[in-house]
């Protein structure tokens, strides 16, 4: 492709941004890639690109990471069902969004790419899928990341509408697939299925997609999608119990798990949580992971295919290829 500069691409290093500055790549993208310091940049190795160090909480290297770029595709966030701090998640995802969007314009940028959520949309209550105009209403949001989502759109669009900012949203729902290395909360609770580590479950409805898909959306949303516009980026809906099944088949050892109701697991999230403002590591079980699971959160990607040319593959393919590579990662503990 012609370009007058680079594209920058933020949380490169990342699951879903390390899939996109592939894909990227793959279509002849000169790259730079925001990147903290002292991040782990395995997930980018081997990959043509330009590194800066920055951090979506300091303006000024996002100024310095913008200069000169033709597009901007904004991946990076904290991504944590549970923080201890919500303010700062709420700076870096929120006010970090909201400084690298400022300086897209300044720098002239061409056009950019804001990578949302699922869970910066409203659900429907009956599990009938949503879509990118079903009602949310803020209060009803559960979770400090589902809140940040949320307003980092509502930032976007709002400089989109005063400013003139040339973005595209893009709502990925639940991505799984190689190069998981944190893992994610969808990516660690495959994992734990896969090796026998997840005894019981809670009975909810999410949306399974590959993150190469997603990947492919943010591409697709970069040249075809329409300024100012949302794109649900999802693959198959999914009950728990038929994601696990998925899982069970790719193993290939199915296993006897307890179906829990939520109320079951309060006192266990409550728990872990206070294990967790000791220890400093993540719950594997918080009171908001309860709270999602009591709503089916299915969506439908009908736009994004219509307007985008957008065609993710089955969810089997996803959960396939993140377990392919869990295990050659040895990232799956055997219970």
């Amino acid at each position: 492709m012609s370009a007058t500069g680079p594209t920058l691409v933020t949380g490169g290093t990342g699951f879903v941004g390390s899939a996109v500055a592939h894909a990227f790549a793959a279509r002849g993208h000169a790259l730079r890639l925001l990147a903290r310091r002292g991040s782990d940049r395995r997930n980018i190795a081997g990959l043509d690109a330009e590194t800066v160090e920055g951090d979506l909480t300091d303006p000024e290297s996002l100024v310095r990471a913008v200069a000169g770029c033709r597009f901007v595709v904004h991946v990076a966030a904290d991504y944590r069902i549970w923080v201890p701090d919500p303010q700062a998640m709420l700076a870096a995802n929120v006010e970090g969004t909201r400084a690298l969007m400022r300086a897209a314009l300044q720098a002239g940028v061409e056009r950019v790419v804001y990578c949302s959520s699922v869970a910066a949309l409203g659900l429907t209550g009956d599990a009938t899928p949503a879509d990118e105009q079903t009602p949310v209403i803020r209060a009803k949001i559960v979770g400090t990341y589902k809140r940040s989502k949320f307003d980092a759109e509502r930032a976007v669009l709002d400089l989109v509408d005063t400013e003139g900012l040339q973005a595209v949203i893009v709502n990925p729902a639940a991505p799984v697939g190689p190069r998981d290395i944190k893992p994610t909360p969808t990516g660690r609770m495959i994992a734990d299925a896969a090796s026998g580590r997840m005894p019981a479950y809670v009975d909810t409805g999410l949306n399974i997609v590959h993150v190469d898909d997603v990947a492919e959306g943010h591409a697709l949303a970069l040249e075809r999608g329409v300024v100012g516009q949302r794109y649900i980026l999802g693959g198959e809906n999914l009950t728990m119990a038929a994601l696990l099944d998925l899982v069970d088949r790719e193993t290939g050892s199915p296993q006897r798990r307890v179906r829990l109701p939520v109320a079951a697991l309060w006192p266990v999230a409550l728990v872990s949580e206070a294990a967790a403002r000791i220890t400093g590591a993540e719950p594997r079980v918080a009171r908001d992971h309860l709270r999602m699971a009591r709503k089916t959160m299915f969506f439908s990607s009908a736009k994004a295919v219509s307007e985008l040319g957008y065609h993710p593959r089955p969810a089997r393919q996803a959960i396939a290829d993140a377990i392919d590579w869990f295990r050659a990662n040895d990232r799956m503990k055997p219970a």
